[in-house]
């Protein structure tokens, strides 16, 4: 079934059954993206048609479970985008010097891989002892696989190229023991991480955050989730706090009355009013 086969209101009763069954809110995320990813988790799974996909997720969670892989977007790895994580160095950390206490969610973390990447950075700058980093996910498979820190020696090797992109210069594996082709974050690197599941359209927002990031995830969200999301983020973050998203996302001119281009280029903008 291609993807424009899949009407909106046959599309609604789905993520209607979706919300009803198991809580999961995809009714204001980009209606195109979803459309895609519904046909993406029908291929997966041999699903004929939309009714029988409705049947199966009511009566199976397993089966709901591939789905909800299908409609999370995962695309993750260690200092992705190292020109973003350079300005971090540059540009943020000295600003986060100045706090006793340092703390960071990022926001649709997937499988963990940038959370554990910048303890890595916040533990060259010296700040990693003072500071918590809080990971979240809507799938709690992806958290699971987060909380493990266990990734192949092939993605390992990319990640290190684009640490060193990134600025960085220690040694890149001394942050994780190896065996059996994969490799695994070491303990003194998870001590002051934390990841859990978490729903940015249904549940709490966490506070007094210096950083947040939430990157490449509300590309996926329409306008007004956006800006409930955003606003959301804005409550979360202490005065003179960050935003950061992905590169091809930006903010609306009515949430520019909340915050500030910082650094327009690398999408990091700062919360206005008192610091």
């Amino acid at each position: 079934m291609q993807p424009h086969e899949i009407d909106a209101q046959e599309m609604r009763l789905v993520l209607d059954a979706i919300v009803g069954r198991y809580g999961y809110d995809f009714r204001d995320y980009s209606q195109d993206s979803v459309r895609r990813r519904l046909s993406a988790a029908m291929a997966r799974t041999q699903t004929a048609h939309l009714g029988e996909l409705m049947h199966r997720l009511l009566w199976d969670a397993s089966y709901f479970s591939v789905v909800l892989s299908c409609l999370t977007v995962k695309v993750t790895e260690m200092f992705r985008d190292p020109a973003f994580m350079q300005e971090f160095r540059e540009k943020i950390v000295p600003i986060l010097r100045t706090y006793p206490r340092i703390r960071l969610w990022h926001a649709g973390c997937a499988s963990g891989e940038e959370v554990y990447a910048m303890a890595i950075l916040l533990e060259e700058a010296g700040l990693y002892a003072r500071s918590q980093l809080y990971g979240t996910d809507i799938d709690i498979t992806a958290i699971e696989s987060a909380k493990e820190g266990v990734y192949s020696l092939t993605h390992a090797k990319s990640f290190e190229q684009n640490y060193v992109r990134s600025g960085g210069t220690e040694d890149f594996w001394g942050y994780f023991t190896s065996g059996y082709g994969k490799v695994s974050v070491t303990e003194s690197l998870r001590r002051h991480v934390s990841f859990f599941q978490h729903d940015l359209v249904t549940d709490f927002c966490l506070g007094e955050m210096q950083v947040i990031f939430c990157r490449n995830v509300a590309l996926y969200f329409n306008a007004d989730l956006r800006t409930r999301v955003f606003s959301m983020f804005a409550q979360g973050l202490c005065g003179g706090g960050f935003l950061c998203l992905g590169a091809s996302e930006t903010l609306s001119q009515d949430m520019l009355q909340t915050f500030e281009e910082y650094s327009p280029q690398h999408r990091i903008y700062r919360l206005r009013g008192p610091q």
